[in-house]
């Protein structure tokens, strides 16, 4: 049974937690006084005895051995032993609770997926809810000793309507020497199935929904099972145990207090009630009492899971919410806020004082002068600026030449601009660049932009375009140029005598792009006759007609058209969606 507490301490005040102290159910004192107790009676007739019954002699030896029992008792490290083991349980156990099956997921898939408010639907989603509480029940009596206690036999399920009759003899056909928790989910997944198919699911996806949501309860209850076969290393809780306990078996030997008549170190005073033994007795054992309450929370302590409860109120809830709640939804109305574009819900006169603005920002409430908010020139103008008013008004020219500043399209013209400055002057035009070196840094940039703008595209500087190839059978003309024959003489395996195209060596180095004209003359390409050669040749006269409505379709590539063919041809995307009509 849990105990719950967090009412009491919602508010952190005087006394607030102080009233926890005085709880008996699920407390340490429950826990731990039996061991106090056992404690307590050892501690004091061991000193009854060093006291009355001991000789001199034997008292000297009794206190030679507490003052070795206190001086070691320290090399023990329980709390580090006891601060791993009970984070260690700790989480376990929370681990633990987050596995509990709950089937509110599963009962409002069941209740909106499965349709039919028949005799057969309403049977359909029962069933399927009561295989999914049955599995709960079957791993919960596997785990809980309280649940095993309320069901101990398979034929207790069949009385209490987990199970019917039908269905126990089902799962008593399957003589597996394992345990049978996973059963009704296989019942669960094959019938919903089967509504599937019988037309009670509409869509596949939906059937899938309901499946992951059901393997999801069954992955927690194979934890659980997991959990409950695999527990803590025993060697573990065996460490822990023997260091608590070795302990303040020592305790009661070291701490014993000596006649302070003997003057020894520590013992000058003689208390009856070693008060910070007791303490720290109730902190060391009280924490291993933790772990141990913790440990295994299916059992019948006082803080362990209501399991029973559990049981209840799935099976309660989730056969209400997949027949009586099935398509019984409230007629739907418009909400008070209808027409308002920000509700203010009312507080009562308790809760006023919890009504608070909105947050905007821990920036929001600083204020700044007006002075303080005006934007700064920049100072590498103010420089410049002022530079040149003084300039100006003695007269003077200055010297320094700086370079200009550089944007996004000046960087692009800097390779030209010395060709474009230097076009027209002689030869000797080093010894006049000295001279007008002024006035080409005020003449360079609208010189260089107009050059840019004017320029076509492909020729400008940073930009990249392919000559145009001709997107349709009709070649293309271009007007023969009288230094085209001349410089086709150096191309190595061209004839400009003979009109018909051939085949060009593989190692030629200078070559031109070449164009087929109609007469079978071999073209100059003039948009790349600036750059470097390439003799590319094209047979345009055999390329077969292709119909307007096939224009999608890519172009079939001649076998002489030697520049197209690639090593490995990959089809494009449109080829391959339209393969099948084109074999069809």
């Amino acid at each position: 049974m849990t105990i719950t507490y967090t009412s009491q301490v919602a508010n952190a005040r005087l006394g607030s937690f102080s009233r926890l102290l005085l709880c008996w159910r699920g407390s340490i004192y429950k826990l731990l006084y039996g061991e106090f107790f056992i404690f307590l009676l050892c501690y004091y007739i061991i000193r009854f005895i060093y006291r009355l019954a001991l000789t001199e002699e034997q008292q000297l030896m009794f206190e030679k051995l507490t003052l070795y029992c206190d001086s070691y008792i320290q090399l023990i490290p329980i709390s580090f032993v006891l601060g791993f083991y009970v984070t260690l349980v700790v989480t376990r156990w929370w681990n633990q609770y987050e596995n509990l099956p709950w089937p509110d997921r599963l009962m409002s898939l069941v209740s909106g997926f499965v349709e039919g408010k028949d005799e057969q639907g309403r049977l359909l989603r029962r069933t399927l809810i009561r295989y999914a509480n049955l599995g709960n029940v079957l791993i919960l009596r596997s785990v809980s000793t309280a649940v095993y206690k309320r069901f101990p036999s398979a034929q207790h399920l069949v009385q209490a309507g987990f199970m019917t009759p039908a269905e126990h003899k089902q799962l008593e056909k399957l003589s597996l020497p394992h345990n049978m928790f996973w059963v009704p989910w296989v019942w669960f997944a094959n019938l919903s199935m089967k509504a599937w198919l019988g037309g009670r699911i509409r869509d596949p996806i939906l059937l899938q929904s309901l499946l992951n949501e059901m393997n999801t309860l069954r992955t927690q209850c194979g934890h659980l099972y997991a959990y409950d076969w695999i527990s803590i290393p025993l060697v573990y809780t065996q460490v822990v145990t023997v260091a608590v306990y070795s302990f303040f078996l020592t305790c009661l030997v070291g701490r014993q207090f000596l006649n302070p008549a003997k003057a020894y170190p520590g013992h000058e005073l003689d208390l009856v009630v070693p008060v910070f033994t007791f303490l720290q007795f109730f902190f060391y054992v009280g924490w291993l009492k933790v772990a141990e309450q913790l440990i295994n929370p299916f059992g019948e302590d006082d803080d362990d899971f209501e399991t029973n409860w559990i049981v209840d109120r799935n099976l309660q809830v989730s056969l209400l919410a997949v027949d009586e709640m099935h398509q019984d939804l409230p007629r739907m109305e418009p909400d008070m806020y209808w027409n308002e574009p920000e509700p203010h819900p009312p507080y009562t006169a308790a809760s006023a004082q919890f009504r608070r603005a909105s947050f905007m920002g821990s920036t929001f409430n600083i204020s700044l002068n007006k002075e303080e908010m005006e934007f700064q020139p920049n100072q590498e103008d103010e420089e410049d600026a002022h530079t040149g008013i003084i300039g100006r008004f003695l007269g003077l020219q200055s010297h320094d030449h700086h370079p200009p500043r550089a944007n996004s399209r000046t960087k692009l013209l800097w390779p030209k601009r010395e060709s474009l400055l230097h076009e027209g002057l002689p030869k000797n035009h080093k010894a006049v660049k000295q001279n007008v070196r002024g006035q080409e840094d005020k003449a360079w940039k609208l010189k260089a932009v107009d050059a840019f703008k004017s320029a076509p595209l492909y020729q400008r500087p940073g930009y990249y375009s392919a000559p145009q190839t001709p997107l349709s059978p009709t070649p293309m003309f271009f007007p023969p140029e009288p230094s085209v024959l001349s410089k086709l003489h150096s191309v190595t395996g061209i004839d400009t005598k003979d009109k018909s195209p051939k085949t060009v060596s593989s190692g030629a180095k200078n070559c031109s792009e070449l164009l087929s004209g109609s007469d079978g003359a071999l073209m100059e390409h003039s948009e790349v006759s600036h750059v470097r050669r390439k003799t590319v040749e094209f047979n345009l006269t055999d390329m077969p007609e292709i119909p307007e409505n096939h224009l999608k379709e890519p172009l079939e590539l001649s076998t002489t058209n030697i520049h197209a063919t690639l090593k490995d041809h990959v089809d494009p995307y449109w080829a391959l969606e339209n393969r099948d009509e084109a074999h069809s």
